[in-house]
């Protein structure tokens, strides 16, 4: 019968990974001749010894980079842990060795999780609304600019690593500065705009009939318009996209000649708007006292440019491109009924 030899064991990465640590702890001690050639040994016979020293030292860079606040958290809790722990009897020579490593070890799996703390903290933020009849330039710490638009919320959150506007309602322009470490996110709706840096607008007005959903438009620049699930399309200067209140996207157009925001300017502009939205625009603006109970009058499209601060204009134009005029009511409003 032929003897064969012991199959060899496969290595053992809870092994590895202890060896590691603790030729991590001793060559920050500093190491003589001997231990310096055991070392060099060690590294050699395995390719897995020195991925996993390898971890060791990156675990330790990011705890390195910890804020001194955190370290003396960590470095207090340490202390609280040790003092409560239990001694045991007849411990090994190398145990002290090993309660290094193993401070080591709860140190820097503790840092790392102070430094994800740490980095999602914001370094600045900032609550805006405006009014009705209101609009309001911003400028952001980092040296993006934002302008609101009547009867708009944000949420302003600048991280370490990403800067983050959140638009439960209303319509801005955002001039992003560029950083490619630190991308800009707009959350509005179902969508994620995001982006480096560029100039783009962005509506998202559930409260307006044919305007539950969001439209971003963009100036300069590439925006990222995406879904929760992550599809989405990449427009460039010159183009828009709409989607409806669930988030599904319309196909990409052309910004209209009057702009990404012609509010910018006190412009309202309708495309074969229902009459019924044209005024809900308007209301957004301030109190227009204007009425429309027939359904078939709401129905009527509309299309042209106004002031919405002054309906004088508008009013004085309607009953010309509509079949329409205008009736005066008791309290000083006004019906918009069919032309007889």
């Amino acid at each position: 019968m032929t003897a064969f030899p012991p199959r060899p064991s496969a290595p053992d990465p809870d092994r590895i990974d202890r060896e590691a640590l603790e030729w991590f702890v001793r060559q920050g001690g500093g190491l003589d001749a001997s231990q310096t050639r055991a070392f060099a040994a060690w590294q050699a016979a395995d390719p897995a010894h020195r991925a996993a020293l390898a971890r060791w030292q990156a675990d330790w860079r990011a705890l390195d980079a910890l804020p001194a606040e955190a370290l003396a958290r960590l470095r207090d809790q340490l202390a609280s842990e040790r003092a409560t722990a239990v001694p045991r009897a007849r411990r090994p020579f190398w145990s002290g060795a090993m309660a290094v490593a193993a401070s080591v070890c709860m140190v820097a799996a503790g840092g790392l999780l102070a430094w994800n703390h740490w980095q999602r903290q914001p370094v600045f933020e900032q609550r805006i609304a405006t009014e009705r009849g209101q609009q309001v330039e911003v400028q952001l710490p980092d040296g993006s600019g934002l302008r609101l638009d009547t009867a708009t919320r944000i949420d302003v959150a600048l991280y370490r690593g990403r800067r983050e506007v959140r638009m439960p309602e209303g319509q801005a322009v955002f001039r992003v500065r560029g950083d490619a470490q630190r991308p800009f996110d707009v959350l509005a709706g179902p969508l994620r705009i995001t982006v480096v840096g560029t100039r783009f607008a962005v509506r998202y007005t559930p409260g307006v009939p044919g305007e539950e959903g969001v439209r971003v438009a963009v100036e300069e620049g590439r925006v990222r318009v995406a879904r929760a699930d992550g599809s989405g399309v990449e427009l460039t200067a010159g183009q828009q996209v709409a989607s409806d209140a669930l988030g599904r996207l319309g196909p990409v157009a052309a910004v209209p000649a009057s702009g990404i925001a012609p509010w910018r300017e006190s412009r309202v502009s309708f495309d074969d708007t229902p009459l019924a939205q044209a005024l809900a625009e308007f209301s957004r603006y301030g109190p227009t006292r204007l009425r429309v109970r027939d359904p078939e009058v709401a129905a009527l499209r509309l299309t042209g440019t106004f002031d919405p601060r002054s309906l004088d204009n508008f009013l004085r134009v309607l009953p010309r491109v509509l079949p329409v005029r205008l009736r005066e009511r008791g309290g000083g409003e006004t019906e918009i009924v069919a032309a007889p």
